[in-house]
This record gives C-alpha cells, sequence and structure tokens, in this order.
C-alpha cells in the first residue's frame, strides 16, 4: 500500500547533532566503519555492523562494481572585485567560447559587466550575465579554457577543493582525499563520496576475488549544492547533470553473472537515467541527465548500493528510499546515530544488497 507520506518532502527529515558531520576521513579508507541492511522485510533491528574491508566478504565473484571515474576540479576560485573587496567564484560548467557558469559569493557584489581578478593573479574575468535558473553568473575566462580538460590547469594553479559547507576543516591533503583512487576524468565539482572508501588494497583484493569493474561517468555538478525545495514531491526538478554511459559498461552488465552493484547514487543516476532514456533498457547514452529517483521507482538495472548518509530532506535520501523504504531507512538512520556512525562526505557507508531492496522497486530484465 503506498504511504502518502512518501511524497512529502518533511517526511525526509531527521535530527543530526553537528558532532556526528564527518569532518575528517579516516585512514586508511577501507577502515570506515559500514552497516549492512538487512534483508527486505526485516526491522532495523537485524542490521549488521562492520567496516568498508568486510564488502571482500559480502561480495561474490562475478559481482560488477559500478564506480564513477570523475575527477573533482580545483573549482573554488578566490577573487577581488574591481574596488578592493574580496569574493569568490565556484566554477560550475562551461557554457562555450570560455564561458563558465559560476556560483558567485557574495552574489549581489557580481554585476554584469563587472571584471574581476584572481586572487595573486593577474587574470582578469569579465560577468556577462546573470543566469536566472541556478542564480549564478556567467563568467568570461580565458578563450582557451573551453572544457573541465582546459580549464583544469588554470583551476589547479588558481583554485582550491571545493569542499562541502558542512565540513569547516580544510587541508592540503583534501587535494588528494576527496578524488577517488580510480578519478581520472575531470568536471565534477563534488566528489562521488561513496566512492572515497575504496583503498588500492582493497580494489586489488577485490580484483583478486573475480569481482569485476566498470566506470560511469557523472560529473557531480550544481544539483549537489540545491537544496530540495518543494514539499510536494510530485513537483520536484532536478539541476541536469552530464553522464556518459559507454558500450564497455552496457557490455559489462549484459555479460555480467552476478549482481550489478552502484558504487555511490551517482552510479544509480547515470546507470538508471541511460537506461530511461531508452525505454528502459541499458545503451550507450552520453548527455544530460535530471532523472529523479523516489519511493515508486523501479529499478531497471542496479541490483545493490554501496552509498554514503546523507543529509536530511534531500534526493539522495529519497533515491535510496526508493530502494528500501522511508521509514526503515529513518531507522537505520537512527541507529547509525545511536551507535556514533559518521554523516556525510567524509563518512562511513551503508551496504544495500539485493535481498534488501524492496521487492516492487526490482524489475528482473536481464
Amino acid at each position: 500500500m503506498p504511504d502518502h507520506r512518501d511524497q512529502h518532502l518533511s517526511s525526509y527529515d531527521y535530527p543530526l547533532e553537528p558532532e556526528r558531520i564527518a569532518q575528517v576521513p579516516v585512514e586508511p579508507r577501507h577502515s570506515a566503519k559500514l552497516m549492512m541492511v538487512p534483508p527486505s522485510g526485516e526491522t532495523a533491528e537485524a542490521v549488521r555492523h562492520g567496516c568498508i574491508w568486510d564488502l571482500l566478504d559480502e561480495l561474490q565473484a562475478d559481482d560488477l562494481l559500478v564506480v564513477n571515474d570523475t575527477r573533482v576540479l580545483k573549482a573554488r576560485l578566490k577573487v577581488r572585485r574591481s574596488g578592493g573587496g574580496r569574493s569568490e567564484l565556484l566554477v560550475l560548467e562551461p557554457r562555450g567560447d570560455g564561458q563558465w557558469l559560476c556560483l558567485a559569493r557574495p552574489a549581489k557584489r557580481m554585476r554584469p559587466g563587472d571584471v574581476v581578478t584572481i586572487d595573486g593573479t593577474s587574470i582578469a574575468l569579465t560577468v556577462l550575465a546573470e543566469d536566472s535558473a541556478t542564480g549564478g553568473r556567467v563568467i568570461q575566462f580565458p578563450s582557451d579554457c573551453r572544457d573541465a580538460e582546459t580549464i583544469e590547469s588554470l583551476l589547479n594553479q588558481c583554485g582550491e577543493v571545493p569542499l562541502p559547507p558542512y565540513i569547516q576543516r580544510h587541508d592540503s591533503e583534501d587535494a588528494e582525499r576527496y578524488q577517488t583512487r580510480y578519478a581520472d576524468r575531470p568536471g565534477a565539482v563534488a566528489a562521488p563520496t561513496a566512492g572515497l572508501h575504496f583503498s588500492d588494497e582493497l580494489l586489488a583484493a577485490l580484483q583478486r576475488k573475480g569481482v569485476q569493474l566498470t566506470c560511469i561517468t557523472l560529473h557531480v555538478g550544481l544539483g549537489t549544492f540545491r537544496p530540495v525545495e518543494v514539499e510536494d514531491l510530485r513537483d520536484l526538478q532536478l539541476h541536469s547533470e552530464w553522464v556518459e554511459v559507454n558500450q564497455t559498461v552496457v557490455d559489462a552488465v549484459s555479460r555480467c553473472k552476478g549482481r550489478v552493484i552502484a558504487v555511490g547514487t551517482t552510479s544509480v543516476r547515470a546507470l538508471e537515467g541511460a537506461a530511461q532514456a531508452h525505454g528502459g533498457m541499458l545503451k550507450p547514452f552520453i548527455g544530460t541527465v535530471n532523472l529523479v529517483i523516489q519511493p515508486g521507482y523501479q529499478f531497471h538495472v542496479v541490483q545493490g548500493l554501496l552509498t554514503n548518509f546523507h543529509l536530511p530532506k534531500s534526493s539522495l535520501l529519497l533515491l535510496v528510499s526508493a530502494l528500501i523504504g522511508r521509514e526503515k531507512l529513518l531507522d537505520l538512520y537512527a541507529e547509525a546515530i545511536k551507535l556514533r556512525y559518521r554523516f556525510f562526505s567524509y563518512g562511513d557507508a551503508m551496504w544495500i544488497d539485493q535481498s534488501s531492496i524492496l521487492k516492487t522497486a526490482l524489475i528482473a530484465n536481464r
């Protein structure tokens, strides 16, 4: 029986003390706590606890891990306005001819026609326009900064890692630690954080066991920073994010004799978005995805998920609720808080295998 509360944003709230928000990552990566979700039909009281390294026992030979190989740009730039005041830009996505959509802070101090200079350099940037859809600013960079690959050199010299605002501590090690070990394709402004738990040692051990791995690309963008603002979730729309699911991924899923397991919600959105674009069948896809996954959604590809603990009233909380149910998820979050799990980007993780997923959420089409 559908629960009408699933359609209301306020039903996805939960209390969290600030000290439960992880400020630093644990070392080694695979030592983070792991909550193992009970099978569907069992209550949260049947939950098991371990650490990320225990995935070696949870995963089986011929399972397929689908990871996001996006690389986080040093996308936060400190700039000086012509009057001498300091501001900040978060570089989000290209708009062509060296123009980039950026979030500006304070935005009201950056009007079309204004010129700002990247702090510590002589590089001048022009504010071209306001972007009504995002509240951001379209900024003219040097013309050779056409895409993520060509702007990355400038950002590496002048920018900073754009850690989420709830992380107060900043350290030079974040440049390495806020990247997955398989990060390859530049373009994200936030890490696909479930992947931060995989160390080189764990990846090698999984490979020896026969667990397969394939890479999608989803450049985590503005949607990560925008809160859900509608109470009636039937009206929810998300900002589009750029996705590539290539033929190699499609072939790996087709050959998979085990479970197709997404590492992180970005991998879920990429796989399910590519399938949705082709009538529910996974085929190669390059383009933007704004897929909303919430309770009632039926999954065409994903059969398991490793994910972090997400912000209250977030689209990511909706996605995980679609797999295991909202009430069960909130019960598990309450248990995690009681047991002092660490939340959000640098925090601990939750493992959802196929037996934990609601039977009504899975489509057996492989």
